[in-house]
């Protein structure tokens, strides 16, 4: 659960990463202190930066780099691939398109899924059936993209595998049926600065992104560097900054793994407000569970936690749905 944390934790996952396959792997000193502050910063936080994850700086950057320069062409070149309900959700949002808790969000953005095939999982899967929306401009925009998921998507299974282990479960706890064929979302987001134009000051709390909690396991922040807009919310209510730390991804665990912990683990509430003059990039990759995964609190984690069920068992694609069919204005 959430407490008064003041700052955010660093933790080096390189020896996690190092010893990810080895079936003896919490016997490793330098393994065993990982999975320790990996459990310490759920539990306190819900919110940790990671080095050491072995994804290069200069892919990183190359991806943000390309984002930026997506956002700055003209708004009828980035319309040729809008997201509607008719391509599944998928494609590009203007500014104030995205909706938290009511509220239109100032920024603009892509959503990618994972591939969702005709049938692939019945009714559940049909409001996000479909191919991604990729732009053409510029040109190499999707394989760098699709190399840079493959590469979260594996950083996000060896991760994981520590916090299995943190929770006292074996280390393949969430893979099989709960997601041993993980789901993924990216969001390339553009939050705008403040600004002056013909003498007029926009509003220097524009909400880029309102309070809201993540919905799957785990998040990969990848920020622009030199620009703190994201804050977190600890249990007093104040708003703690997380400034780009360069080679470094934000990590935040989302409201299923808050229900396989029992509450053990929070999906803590953040935000973002851009008040720096320059226009911000954020990519967003979301490691989920399975689509059509049932998940309920683990065993290991209701007996930790006073041996009683604190929330009902959800599935995974239906919840992700609700949210998606909440947040846009379309």
């Amino acid at each position: 659960m959430a407490t008064d944390f003041k700052s955010i934790p660093l933790i080096d996952i390189s020896a996690l990463l190092e010893k990810w396959d080895d079936p003896n792997l919490i016997q490793d000193e330098a393994v065993a202190e990982v999975v320790r502050q990996l459990d310490e910063a759920c539990r306190k936080a819900g919110f940790f930066y990671v080095k050491g994850h072995g994804i290069p700086d200069s892919l990183i950057k190359e991806v943000r780099d390309i984002a930026h320069r997506f956002f700055d062409l003209p708004c009828e070149e980035k319309l040729k691939i809008k997201l509607s309900a008719e391509t599944g959700y998928r494609g590009y949002q203007h500014l104030g398109e995205n909706i938290t808790k009511g509220t239109p969000d100032m920024h603009e953005a892509i959503d990618c899924y994972r591939e969702v095939k005709h049938g692939m999982y019945g009714a559940l899967g049909e409001a996000l059936q479909g191919a991604n929306q990729w732009p053409s401009d510029p040109p190499n925009f999707k394989s760098l993209l699709e190399e840079y998921i493959y590469l979260c998507t594996d950083l996000s299974r060896k991760i994981m595998r520590g916090i299995a282990l943190a929770l006292g479960g074996s280390t393949v706890e969430f893979e099989g049926n709960r997601a041993g064929d993980p789901f993924w979302v990216l969001r390339i987001i553009g939050y705008p600065g403040v600004s002056s134009e013909n003498g007029h000051d926009m509003p220097k709390n524009d909400i880029g992104c309102g309070a809201h909690t993540d919905y799957g396991l785990l998040t990969l922040v990848n920020q622009d560097d030199a620009i703190t807009a994201l804050q977190v919310r600890n249990v007093s209510g104040e708003w703690i900054a997380a400034p780009p730390i360069p080679g470094t991804f934000v990590c935040n665990i989302g409201d299923m793994l808050k229900i396989l912990t029992n509450g053990l683990y929070e999906s803590t509430l953040h935000r973002v407000i851009n008040n720096n003059p320059q226009y911000r990039v954020c990519v967003a990759y979301f490691y989920e569970p399975n689509y059509d995964a049932a998940i309920e609190p683990l065993d290991v984690c209701v007996k930790k936690t006073g041996g009683s069920r604190k929330f009902e068992g959800a599935v995974y694609g239906k919840h992700l749905v609700s949210k998606v069919r909440t947040n846009f204005v379309i």
